[in-house]
């Protein structure tokens, strides 16, 4: 019997193309930001699936879910173990059709014959048979033990009785040692004590095992002398597990009947096993595999109402299959799918739904499994969380995103400069060129990265992914606070998920490109907080009503107080200021804004200004007729107002950081 169980490892020769760590993160980066949970994400994306990079659909759990569920119901309407049941009735009657047609020839010829002795010895015979028959009971399981005792008058009805027991016998070994059909075509007494003993010594061994004793046999001799039983099983506990499988699946075969048809099937099951004098070594054995597999659900049973009679092996097999597919059904639908995802069995999902929904899983299992193994996520407390390495990918893959659009924007990409800027002394450093970047080719390592992709020979052509480019120590430095709007408008306009991807991309911009730069987040809503770049993913909206931009001014000059050079305040807002703080130190909001609310937060910009600090400010969605506040704000401060969508955010706000690098 093959082992059923056991999880499948990953090697390097999977036939699937891997869907990688960087790709998972970055399916789940909008929806956990717009969210705050990274597990929430993670569950809507193992549910509702996705196209990767490639445009390949990638099944989700709810998916395969359906699918379980649909191959359950096919399958229940194949196993059929009363309708068994019935051709065995039937064929019985028929061989009994064929006994009493057989007596009542005899009967006939010996009226015919004139001879007296004869018809009275032919009558007393008849009528014995009959009476024989009319003692036996009706129930199947009891009448065929009847007819073991019973000497047939018609030949034919003895060959078709020995052919339909020598079938059920067959049937019935085949329930629990569904093996049993490559070396069993016909058991005889010799094969059927080699059973036996299997069965004895695999009891003996758990019993053995239960007690922490020594085994006896050993494995590798009972494996030696019973192996073809269980081909594949490495260990006692393969085969425990396979034995066990599939006596449960026969448990729910018969459980499947009514009481009745339950009684009556188990009836003649112990018969058989009496029959073959196999019935205590099975007792005994599926006693002990019900103690060894506490997991196994015993009790289960399963709607099998198949149109086909089929026999009790395959009916025992359907239920099998029937046993895996709720198991599927139950880890499918949990209610975690990022926890539940790892234990579901790759090879039963291969067995029920085919390689494709197996690949599905297995590709969804290694990319979980990557995101840990990467560092990009790790539990905290129970919960899923997201590290610092996997936000600075988020932010890595955000400002590449951001490059992107850059370079095919009809609009800004027309206005970069092709110049250099080096601010600095040169570095015996190169690094891998990025669209974006000033490109001081390194000739050297540029040609050798070309060779390497293209191997030897003449002309060497140069591709982007070839360049390196020198990298220069800077000497100047500023310092940027990107100031996000909190509010509620924000979330219900679709904004703060752009806003946050923009503030990700341009921190992770300044920490690499230019390590001495020095950047903070601020935060506000009915009030401004400072924040870790660490959070912004997580980060949801102020649901105190309120735009505080004064607060967010007075913090973000805090902040940058001991700062030197180039200094300014980045703001990405939906709205005119609503809020400011009092004298006392608490908030007050309006709508509309009071004319105090508009004086103080211009306060705060002329205070900016004075210290060197310029304001630039992302205005989103909102037309200039709107939004007269900003205008003034450019206007006293000398910063600049962007009137962007909430699409260009991202690549304005990188556009202008950049030129703004290049022109100092």
């Amino acid at each position: 019997m093959p082992v059923r169980y056991g999880f499948r490892r990953f090697s390097d020769d999977d036939d699937f193309n891997d869907l990688d760590a960087e790709e998972m993160l970055r399916l789940l980066a909008d929806d956990f930001m717009e969210s705050g949970d990274l597990e929430e994400a993670m569950d809507r994306l193992l549910r509702d699936g996705f196209t990767d990079a490639e445009g390949e659909r990638i099944e989700g759990l709810r998916d395969l879910l359906e699918r379980t569920r649909a191959k359950r119901r096919e399958l229940e309407q194949q196993g059929d173990p009363d309708g068994e049941l019935q051709r065995y009735r039937d064929w019985l009657e028929d061989i009994e059709a064929l006994e009493g047609n057989e007596l009542e020839s005899l009967l006939a010829e010996a009226e015919e014959s004139g001879d007296e002795r004869r018809r009275e010895v032919t009558r007393d015979l008849v009528e014995s048979k009959f009476m024989q028959r009319d003692l036996m009971s009706e129930r199947l399981a009891e009448r065929l033990a009847s007819y073991r005792d019973y000497e047939f008058v018609s030949s034919e009805a003895r060959e078709e009785f020995e052919q339909m027991m020598s079938e059920l016998q067959q049937d019935v070994l085949n329930t629990y040692f569904e093996q049993s059909k490559e070396f069993l075509g016909k058991p005889d007494p010799e094969e059927l004590a080699r059973m036996r003993e299997m069965m004895d010594a695999l009891s003996t061994m758990i019993e053995q095992d239960r007690r922490g004793e020594g085994l006896d046999p050993s494995f590798d001799d009972f494996m030696e002398k019973f192996g073809d039983f269980f081909p594949g099983a490495e260990n006692l506990e393969d085969v425990i597990r396979a034995m066990a499988e599939r006596a449960a699946a026969a448990e729910a075969m018969f459980n499947s009947l009514s009481a009745e048809q339950q009684g009556e099937l188990r009836g003649l099951f112990g018969q058989m096993m009496e029959n073959m004098e196999l019935n205590f070594s099975m007792n005994r054995l599926v006693s002990n595999l019900r103690q060894a597999t506490p997991d196994i659900d015993w009790n289960r049973a399963h709607r099998m109402r198949g149109q086909d009679g089929s026999s009790f092996a395959d009916a025992t097999s359907v239920a099998e299959q029937l046993g895996e597919l709720k198991n599927l059904e139950d880890f499918l639908g949990r209610a975690n799918a990022a926890q539940g995802l790892p234990e579901v069995d790759v090879e039963a999902v291969r067995r029920n739904l085919g390689n494709d929904a197996a690949t599905h899983v297995a590709r969804l299992q290694k990319a979980l499994k990557g995101l840990k193994d990467k560092g990009f996520v790790n539990r905290d407390g129970g919960r899923l969380e997201l590290s610092p390495k996997g936000i600075r990918q988020i932010g890595q893959q955000a400002l590449k995103d951001l490059f992107a659009q850059l370079r095919n924007s009809p609009t800004l990409g027309s206005h970069r400069e092709a110049t250099v800027a080096r601010g600095g002394d040169r570095e015996e450093t190169s690094k891998p060129w990025e669209p974006g970047e000033p490109f001081a080719l390194h000739l050297p390592k540029t040609l050798r990265n070309a060779i390497f992709r293209q191997g030897p020979g003449t002309p060497v052509k140069l591709h982007p992914d070839d360049f390196e480019v020198e990298e220069y120590e800077a000497t100047r430095r500023s310092a940027t606070v990107f100031a996000i709007d909190l509010s509620l408008s924000m979330a219900m306009r679709g904004n703060l998920v752009p806003a946050k991807k923009m503030v990700l991309a341009l921190t992770q911009l300044i920490r690499t490109k230019f390590p001495r730069d020095f950047v903070a987040v601020v935060g506000f809503g009915e009030t401004a907080q400072e924040l870790r770049i660490e959070d912004i993913p997580a980060l949801t909206i102020d649901y105190a009503y309120g735009t505080n931009l004064q607060h967010a001014l007075a913090l973000s000059r805090h902040l940058m107080r001991a700062e030197r050079g180039e200094r300014q305040i980045v703001v990405v807002t939906d709205g005119e200021p609503t809020a400011h703080l009092m004298d006392n130190g608490e908030p007050f909001f309006s709508w509309p804004p009071v004319h105090e609310t508009l004086e103080r937060t211009m306060a705060e910009v002329l205070r900016c200004t004075k210290a060197g600090v310029t304001i630039n400010i992302f205005a989103l969605d909102i037309e200039r007729s709107q939004f007269p506040f900003v205008e003034q704000i450019g206007r006293v401060n000398g910063g600049r107002t962007f009137y962007t969508s909430v699409d260009e955010l991202g690549v304005y706000a990188l556009d202008d950081f950049v030129r703004s690098r290049r022109a100092g």
